[in-house]
């Protein structure tokens, strides 16, 4: 006797966009928690007019294919528009929101409520691994602008990325975090 198991079913689609100015471990983290949830999870990688990018699209769409390419299930794209008519377009059951803290939340939320009145996605929400609550692309450009470390925060092609954005001659500028111009600080 043998038993055929036949899966019908849909495949499931989740959609975690943001800026990714830069790609984070706190990004790739949701990312893989994602990836054990949906069948396939996209990397939505946008504009954000309120804010002024560091590295250009192309680059930041780039630096997350790399960076998620070892997670099964998991592909990067640019999203053209509006969030809610992308996840539409790709057949998209559900938008992947990770969140850091409260304040997280009340920024979120809206969004949400709006993407669901759209096109009728919802939002899952991860929170933040309690390792990582403390990672934000900001916070990762503000370190690396003033000497900071930051090979712990993102991957090493995203490191080197970052730094040849905001050093193109190659002057790390660590010197400067730590004196300012015209002050004399030697003792007398």
């Amino acid at each position: 006797m043998h038993i055929v198991v036949v899966y019908v079913g849909w495949v499931s689609v989740a959609v975690f966009p943001g800026s990714f100015d830069p790609i984070t471990v706190g990004h790739l983290d949701v990312v893989r928690r994602a990836a054990g949830i949906f069948d396939t999870v996209i990397v939505a990688v946008g504009r954000n007019a309120a804010k002024s990018a560091l590295l250009p699209l192309d680059e930041r769409l780039r630096l997350a294919a790399l960076a998620v390419a070892g997670i099964d299930g998991a592909t990067v794209s640019e999203v053209p528009g509006l969030l809610a008519a992308f996840c539409a377009e790709k057949g998209a059951d559900v938008i992947v929101k990770g969140l850091r803290s409260g304040s997280d939340l009340d920024d979120e939320l809206p969004m949400a409520a709006m993407n669901r009145h759209l096109t009728g996605v919802e939002t899952l929400f991860l929170p933040a691994d309690g390792g990582l609550g403390h990672v934000a692309s900001s916070l990762v450009k503000d370190v690396a602008r003033h000497g900071g470390e930051i090979g712990g925060l993102v991957t090493p092609e995203v490191a080197a990325a970052v730094m040849a954005a905001l050093f193109p001659g190659g002057s790390r500028g660590a010197g400067a975090a730590t004196s300012a111009p015209n002050i004399d600080t030697s003792e007398e």
